[in-house]
């Protein structure tokens, strides 16, 4: 169920693009509709329904809750309507509440205005307008910042079951981090301030999934290297890759620092140190990706046979990996088996042990017929993004 701002927005971009629909929702309230109405218009429209609020007890319900909609909500369940007319006209509980909260407290962040930031920089992104929409999208993640205060939330699922929003926290976050470092190519201070954003966000969602945190250090790390600040860079793939060595896009991320910067402290002989020294852990994880990346390293320093026997050896070592369930006519499952293919080549007596690092390491992610996914396919996983900027978030830096 998403959020009625999210509701909104939808039925907002309707009414523009589809007369028909117009006609089907003649009589419907939007948020839009409270521009052309002055404050004391909004509260008599409440007062319509037998709420009267002034605005210091209005600022105390703001302070009690995160949205308009939940200050709507009991409001609502106290409305008595003889008429499907009366029940759409109820609306304006609502949207007289968030145009109020909004005129009245700007400062006091409510997931109705952060919605609306960070769609409209979704907006300006589209129309070209990077950096403007990097300067709003600082400003809805101080608002972030301020509703994590207000509630306690340590997780970012925790936040999105209740913001609901047109974007999930868990998608525009992500984004965040990659349009900052777009905009950061051309103005260094988002940089910077994509560094803020990485460490506050690795310091308070510390028990969300691992991917993220690791494309989150991942994003830290590139950032100082870019600025120039190859020292901090170098600690802290250090001190992570020191405590879990077989991260193998660490390994990645740390050598990708030396080959794509943008600097002159691109060393080419450093990132291949780097992706050896990772292809040298014997359980190191994703270690096709570890080849294939050094096998394009090789490639564009034109050194093609050793590219060819990396790319051999990543293509040999590839696992494809499907779990099947027997389950019973209840529900519940009888017998998990998980089927391993190594390709025409088979695998070497070396490689078991990885092979059985994979097996443990994902055998409690049970996948009914995995399949290969391109990276600009959906997410199979069912967040609605694509691949490579999901589950396959390592392939997204090439």
């Amino acid at each position: 169920m998403v959020s009625w701002v999210a509701m909104d927005r939808i039925t907002e971009r309707m009414f523009v693009s589809d007369p028909n629909y117009r006609k089907q929702a003649d009589g419907k309230s939007l948020r839009s509709d409270a521009k052309l109405l002055t404050d004391g218009e909004l509260l008599a429209k409440l007062r319509s329904f037998g709420i009267d609020l002034d605005r210091p007890s209005l600022e105390r319900l703001c302070d009690q809750t995160l949205s308009a909609e939940e200050i709507a909500k009991p409001l609502l369940g106290q409305c008595t309507f003889r008429s499907t007319r009366e029940e759409l006209e109820s609306d304006w509980i609502w949207i007289c509440l968030a145009a109020l909260w909004q005129r009245w407290f700007p400062d006091k962040p409510s997931f109705e205005r952060l919605d609306d930031k960070m769609q409209a920089g979704y907006d300006l992104l589209a129309s070209g307008g990077a950096a403007a929409a990097c300067r709003l999208w600082l400003d809805a993640w101080t608002d972030v910042l301020r509703i994590l205060d207000k509630t306690g939330f340590q997780s970012i699922s925790a936040f999105d079951d209740r913001f609901r929003g047109s974007q999930s926290l868990f998608n525009w976050i992500q984004d965040l981090e990659g349009e900052l470092w777009n905009a950061g190519l051309e103005d260094r201070q988002f940089l910077s301030a994509r560094i803020t954003v990485c460490e506050e966000g690795l310091r308070r969602f510390r028990a969300d999934d691992d991917l993220m945190t690791e494309n989150r250090r991942r994003a830290l790390a590139e950032s100082f290297y870019e600025l120039g600040e190859s020292d901090k860079a170098e600690a802290l793939y250090r001190e992570w890759l020191n405590t879990d060595p077989r991260w193998g896009w660490g390994w990645i991320g740390w050598s990708d620092c030396y080959r794509f910067t943008r600097t002159e402290l691109r060393d080419l002989n450093r990132s291949e140190q780097l992706l050896r020294e990772g292809l040298s852990i014997a359980e190191v994880r994703d270690r096709p990706d570890l080849a294939e990346r050094l096998a394009d390293l090789y490639e564009e320093q034109g050194r093609d046979q050793e590219a060819k026997e990396f790319r051999h050896q990543a293509k040999r070592r590839a696992t494809a990996m499907e779990t099947t369930l027997d389950v019973s006519a209840g529900g519940s499952v009888l017998r998990e088996k998980t089927t391993i293919t190594f390709g025409n080549e088979g695998l070497p007596l070396s490689e078991m042990s990885n092979a059985a690092a994979i097996v443990r390491g994902t055998s409690s992610q049970v996948t009914v017929g995995r399949q290969k996914v391109g990276r600009n396919e959906p997410c199979p996983c069912g967040s609605g993004r694509k691949f490579k900027k999901c589950c396959g978030g390592g392939l997204s830096r090439v």
